[in-house]
C-alpha cells in the first residue's frame, strides 16, 4: 500500500491543496526545521501537487539535475507522505548517493588578501566571523552581542544547527573590529540597513565581490571560510576531535574530510624525496 500510494498521482481541489500545504508548514515548524528547509520543502511539494504526477514521474523530471537536488526532492516527498498523508513512503524509488567532494580551501595569504580589499567595516566583520570562528553562514547572521564573552574569550552559540549550543574561541583578530563596530552592543551583531536580519544573499555577494577584487579565481562561497578555518587548524597540529567540537559536527567522519585537503602530511611525504 505504501508502494501503491507512492505510484498514484494526487489530484486535489485548490482548497485541499492549500490545506495540505498549511499542514506541511505546521509539521515543518513543529519539527524545528530551518527556515531554508521549510521554504524549499514547501516549494517542492507545491510544485509536486500541481504536477498531477506520481513521485517517480516527478523525480524523473529532475533526473538530469544534480544528485543533491534529486535527494532534496526525494526527502521533501518522503516528509510530505509520512507526516501529512501519514503513509509510509515507497522505498523502491532509486536514490543516488552524493559523491563526496573535497572542499575548496583558501590559504592564509588568500584570506588576508580578501579581507584587505574590504573597506566597509560591517562587510569585513561578516567574513572575519566566518573564518576566525569557523561559523556557519546562518550562525553569523543570528549571532548576538550577548553571545560574546570578552573576559573568557569565548563565543557561546545559542542558535547553532539542530538547536545544539556550542562554544568556540573568541579570536583576537575579531576583537578590534567588533569594538569599532559595536554601538549599543545588544541584540543582533549584523543588521540590515532597516535593522533586521542580514541576509545570506548579502554575504554571498560580499564574498563574490571581495574575491574578484583580490584576484581569487577559486570557487569561493561563505562556507569556504569555514572549510579554511578547519583545514588551517588541522595543518597547525590541532586534534581533529577538538576541531569537530568547534565545528559542531555530530559525527567525526564529517570532520575527517579535512584530512584529505590538509597539506601537513603531504609536505612530510615530499621531504622524503
Amino acid at each position: 500500500m505504501a508502494g501503491s500510494l507512492a505510484n498514484t498521482p494526487i489530484n486535489l481541489s485548490p482548497e485541499e491543496k492549500l490545506r495540505m500545504l498549511k499542514c506541511l508548514a505546521e509539521e515543518l515548524k513543529l519539527r524545528k526545521h530551518s527556515p531554508r528547509t521549510c521554504k524549499n520543502y514547501s516549494f517542492i511539494i507545491n510544485t509536486f501537487l500541481g504536477s498531477s504526477q506520481t513521485p517517480r514521474e516527478f523525480l524523473l523530471h529532475y533526473a538530469e539535475r544534480s544528485r543533491s537536488r534529486v535527494r532534496g526532492i526525494y526527502f521533501a516527498l518522503q516528509f510530505f507522505y509520512e507526516t501529512v498523508l501519514h503513509q509510509k513512503f515507497s522505498e523502491d524509488i532509486p536514490l543516488a548517493k552524493n559523491k563526496p567532494k573535497l572542499p575548496v580551501v583558501l590559504n592564509k595569504e588568500e584570506i588576508k588578501a580578501i579581507l584587505e580589499t574590504i573597506t566597509n567595516l560591517k562587510h569585513k566583520l561578516a567574513l572575519s566571523l566566518l573564518y576566525y570562528s569557523g561559523l556557519r553562514l546562518s550562525e553569523v547572521i543570528h549571532l548576538q552581542w550577548e553571545d560574546l564573552d570578552w573576559g573568557r574569550k569565548i563565543i557561546h552559540l545559542k542558535t547553532a544547527k539542530g538547536e545544539k549550543e556550542r562554544i568556540v574561541f573568541f579570536h583576537e583578530a575579531l576583537m578590534k573590529p567588533l569594538r569599532e563596530y559595536g554601538i549599543d552592543k545588544r541584540g543582533l551583531i549584523l543588521r540590515s540597513e532597516r535593522g533586521g536580519l542580514y541576509t545570506g544573499r548579502t554575504i554571498e555577494q560580499i564574498v563574490k565581490q571581495s574575491c574578484k577584487k583580490a584576484g581569487i579565481t577559486k570557487r569561493v562561497t561563505p562556507h569556504t571560510f569555514r572549510h579554511s578555518f578547519a583545514t588551517h587548524l588541522l595543518e597547525a597540529g590541532a586534534d581533529i576531535r577538538h576541531i569537530q567540537k568547534l565545528l559542531g559536527h555530530a559525527n567525526l567522519q564529517t570532520t575527517q574530510i579535512y584530512t584529505h585537503v590538509a597539506n601537513r602530511d603531504i609536505k612530510r611525504l615530499a621531504e622524503l624525496l
